[in-house]
């Protein structure tokens, strides 16, 4: 068994028969660098267990833009919320920045082990209620922070994402131009040096 379902499926209420069965209803893929793995209007039917590699998920604005709204890395759950829930078309794009090794789980799937797996339920809400808060934060950070804060913040959460995520789309989740983030970075470097 991968060590990845460990990692992200690690609540108190799983024993090792129930971590077999959740990965057993896992089926491996890859993404190579570049691939749409979910496209604004479909609906999505999955989510993935990332396993290693990089993805990320992104908007279409109203001027045409491509505005990052996440990043996904080694041994986060990679996935629509809203569409795979709710069973609507998303207004998101999920897209490899690396090639990627992922272990998928269908809705149909997820919704057997929902059932079947005692303290899946459970696991689900503790992860859903995270993942609100990550969300609600980085909304408040958008309105009350200013874009070099938000840098920083970043980069003292998530270095990882600094050191392998294109600068352009670090700067379009931060929501500033690529040449606002260089200058903020080399602001950042040269008070280090003062």
């Amino acid at each position: 068994m991968d060590p990845i379902f460990n990692l992200i499926y690690n609540h108190h209420e799983f024993n090792s028969q129930d971590l077999k069965s959740i990965a057993e209803a896992h089926e491996l893929i890859t993404f190579s660098k570049g691939e749409l793995i979910l496209s604004a209007g479909q609906s999505s039917n999955e989510y993935y267990c990332l396993s290693s590699g990089w993805i990320r998920s992104y908007a279409i604005s109203s001027e045409g833009n491509e505005i990052t709204t996440g990043f996904f890395g080694k041994g986060d759950i990679v996935i629509e919320v809203a569409s795979l829930f709710l069973r609507t078309p998303t207004k998101e794009n999920l897209q490899a920045l690396t090639d990627c090794k992922c272990w998928k789980i269908d809705y149909d799937s997820f919704q057997k082990l929902f059932h079947s797996v005692k303290g899946f339920t459970e696991w689900g809400r503790t992860w859903m209620s995270k993942q609100l808060l990550i969300s609600k934060l980085r909304f408040l950070s958008m309105i009350t922070d200013s874009a070099t804060e938000r840098y920083m913040v970043l980069q003292k959460e998530h270095p990882e994402l600094i050191l392998n995520i294109s600068l352009k789309y670090i700067a379009s989740y931060l929501g500033v131009t690529d040449t606002s983030l260089s200058r903020i970075r080399k602001e950042m470097v040269k008070n280090t040096k003062a």
